[in-house]
């Protein structure tokens, strides 16, 4: 029972737990993997239609990152994804431009992280639970880390 309480008051401590030459030493991530995620005129910024938007990304850690959008008529689909290293981005990466079409009104984007390459899994459809879709998502990724961070804009 001792054995159980120090071995317990170690792991919840975050700290190197050694046992007659066994080390144990492990450490929990709490930093999210997505510090910044914006369009370039930022949160809230309203576009015209035929105008470009791009999005500015941070990430703590490289991973994959898929860029999703909810339109105005409820409609989700993957504009794309990446594999990104750690720092910060422009997306669409060089030459490539979303250019904005109808329908007019707010656009929900989201940059969706993940450790693991997702696959052939997509995120698309109309969604009326969003995080049942994500689950799906992430459990055919396999991935062990992800973060969900979300933007806004207008189109006009």
């Amino acid at each position: 029972m001792r054995f159980l309480l120090v071995l317990l008051a170690g792991l919840l401590s975050a700290c190197t737990v050694t046992l007659e030459g066994l080390t144990l030493t492990y450490r929990f991530d709490y930093s999210p993997a997505i510090l910044r995620f914006e369009p370039d005129r930022g949160a809230g910024a309203t576009y015209y239609l035929g105008e470009e938007v791009r999005f500015f990304l941070t990430l703590n850690r490289p991973g994959w990152v898929a860029l999703v959008v909810e339109d105005p008529d409820g409609r989700t689909y993957e504009l794309d994804r990446f594999y990104l290293p750690r720092g910060t981005h422009v997306l669409p990466p060089g030459p490539y431009r979303y250019t904005l079409t109808p329908p007019r009104g707010l656009y929900r984007v989201r940059a969706v992280y993940t450790d693991r390459e997702p696959g052939g899994v997509r995120l698309q459809g109309v969604y009326t639970d969003w995080d049942a879709r994500l689950r799906v998502y992430l459990e055919a990724s396999g991935a062990r880390a992800y973060h969900v961070a979300e933007t806004y804009f207008y189109a006009r």
